[in-house]
């Protein structure tokens, strides 16, 4: 089994090639001026992302062959499987329900952080928690957090940038079913995501899977083309087609969704809320520039109206315009 999806390469080019160009384009359009205000963007990033591991090492329990040694374990064990060579440092964390885990990256230093309640929904089939580590660590075997900076125009792209999170996806989901042991077992980890860890536990996954073919309608399709992460349904298709040796075909998605999302301005990690926001800019927008606009086509039908000698009709305007100011009481004073 191949571990990186399909399109994820060919996106990838597509994504470096088009952020490359935008980033000479603005280092070359201000004379180097985007240099230093991309040093002091790094500068923000750096005091925020130090917020975030802060906040994972002053709460989180760091996972050790002292501290959850059968966790640590496991960790080592998915690192090996998946030919990678370094650990990432790795934290257990109450994050009040939510069945997930997640990778990030600090200073050179990957860290890989998993969620309490994952771990105890999948207390009976631990076999299926290699799937949530080896999804993350496909994300740092593959570099995904490394490139992020540096694709981020290409990424907020309408439709290419959404493509490529979603591929990123489907490729961390065959690192997660080489992790495991058995192929039911990273199915049984997107069941434990999609109905929890009891329900998930005797769900129908052929009839989860099933659903998918119900994603090719307008609505379900556009909402996907602009979110980062494929639909869930898709992603169980993916991993049961994978488990049998072959490579699920996805429903086509609906022809005029491709066509609204293209220009649906891309905004990153916003999903399926993507479009409101788009319609709340939109709005903003109208609000101030109609108004300006209609000042603009007064004064340039002024400007006309001199340049053709009609100066009359300009001086009409001018006099019925300070006949609706009204007058004050008080008179200005002559000068002595």
């Amino acid at each position: 089994m191949d571990l990186i999806y399909k399109n994820e390469k060919v996106l990838f080019v597509i994504m470096l090639t088009l952020s490359c160009v935008v980033w000479l384009g603005v280092i070359l359009g201000t004379l180097g001026g985007a240099l230093i205000w991309a040093l002091v963007i790094f500068v923000m990033y750096c005091f925020a992302q130090s917020a975030l591991i802060s906040y994972i090492k002053g709460t989180a329990v760091q996972i050790t062959e002292k501290q959850f040694p059968d966790l640590y374990r496991r960790i080592d064990a998915c690192c090996d499987k998946l030919e990678h060579i370094e650990r990432p440092q790795a934290y257990l964390m109450q994050m009040g329900g939510a069945l997930n885990a997640f990778a990030t990256r600090f200073l050179g230093r990957d860290f890989l952080v998993l969620y309490s309640d994952v771990v105890d929904a999948l207390h009976e089939i631990p076999d299926a928690l290699n799937f949530y580590i080896g999804h993350e660590i496909g994300h740092i075997k593959r570099k995904h957090l490394l490139w992020s900076t540096v694709l981020i125009p290409a990424s907020l792209m309408p439709l290419i940038g959404a493509a490529y999170s979603r591929a990123r996806e489907y490729t961390c989901d065959r690192h997660g079913l080489a992790a495991c042991d058995r192929p039911e077992s990273a199915q049984a980890g997107i069941a434990a995501l999609a109905a929890g860890g009891k329900r998930g536990a005797t769900m129908c996954i052929q009839a989860y899977s099933e659903q998918s073919l119900h994603t090719d309608g307008f609505w379900m399709s556009f909402h996907e083309l602009v979110a980062d992460y494929p639909w869930l349904v898709k992603r169980m298709g993916a991993v049961r087609a994978l488990a049998q040796g072959q490579e699920v075909k996805q429903p086509r998605r609906h022809p005029l969704a491709v066509l609204l999302a293209f220009f649906t301005p891309r905004i990153a990690g916003a999903g399926a809320a993507g479009p409101i926001v788009m319609v709340a800019i939109i709005a903003m927008s109208a609000a101030v520039l109609v108004p300006a606009y209609q000042q603009y086509k007064v004064r340039a039908a002024e400007a006309a109206a001199f340049r053709s000698g009609d100066a009359a009709v300009v001086v009409e305007k001018f006099d019925s315009a300070t006949k609706e100011i009204p007058a004050t009481s008080e008179q200005p004073t002559e000068a002595r």
